[in-house]
């Protein structure tokens, strides 16, 4: 796909799959155009910050060691593979997302402080965090695309812009600004409304889950959490 235009508003179609590419930092009309199921590559600078920069930050008071508010408004939950080269720079060959519903706690105060508008991760977060949270902020929530990944997604880290509070809190902790062209893909999660593509296909599987425990015999084995009534499952 050629990349499109600078303003970074448009998107393009294949089929029925719609392929959104975002100049960061996003404006507010990039964001009311994503539409949950699609697709997103993005250039410009992403952050990182997970719980040990919340803590820091909002925790313990600390300061931030720089202005988001006007580098970027896109925090990535994850973890990066990074090493040092040796002319001392970074190299993040590949970089895993995490799980965001982990930090529900901090996500109002984050987004207010920072004005971050697209969070990544994986797993999504609660449901009711998108009306209460991210609706109210105009935030929008990018997730990964399955597993192994984490190459794929590095080759669109272009360079280390910086790194803060390495040594306190270690490589998957600290705050790491990234230089990306292309970054992605990520697929649209929550939108501007607070739309989820998770739970909507969550209640279509859910909604005739109990036909296929309809008729079940008694499991022969008893195994732990092995069960004929959805009601006892362990998990």
């Amino acid at each position: 796909m050629e990349p499109i235009s600078s303003q970074d508003k448009d998107s393009s179609q294949d089929e029925d799959l719609k392929v959104f590419r975002i100049n960061l930092p996003a404006t507010p009309e990039d964001i009311a155009s994503l539409e949950i199921g699609s697709v997103v590559y993005m250039s410009g600078v992403v952050y990182t910050a997970r719980e040990g920069v919340y803590q820091k930050v909002l925790g313990n008071g600390e300061a931030l060691p720089v202005d988001l508010k006007k580098l970027s408004n896109v925090n990535f939950h994850c973890s990066p593979a990074a090493a040092v080269t040796p002319d001392g720079d970074y190299n993040v060959g590949a970089v895993t997302a995490t799980a965001s519903f982990r930090f529900s706690k901090w996500m109002s105060n984050w987004l207010e402080m920072t004005d971050t508008r697209i969070v990544i991760g994986k797993g999504g977060m609660p449901h009711d965090d998108y009306a209460n949270i991210m609706v109210p902020h105009g935030a929008v929530y990018l997730t990964t695309v399955g597993y192994g990944t984490g190459a794929l997604l590095g080759r669109g880290i272009k360079r280390v812009r910086d790194v803060f509070w390495l040594d306190e809190l270690g490589i998957a902790q600290a705050m790491w600004l990234f230089e990306v062209k292309d970054f992605g893909p990520f697929i649209v999660e929550s939108d501007i409304n607070g739309n989820s593509l998770f739970h909507q296909h969550g209640e279509q599987v859910n909604a005739r889950i109990d036909e296929l425990y309809a008729g079940l015999k008694e499991p022969a084995l008893h195994r732990f959490g092995e069960t004929s009534d959805r009601k006892n499952e362990v998990m």
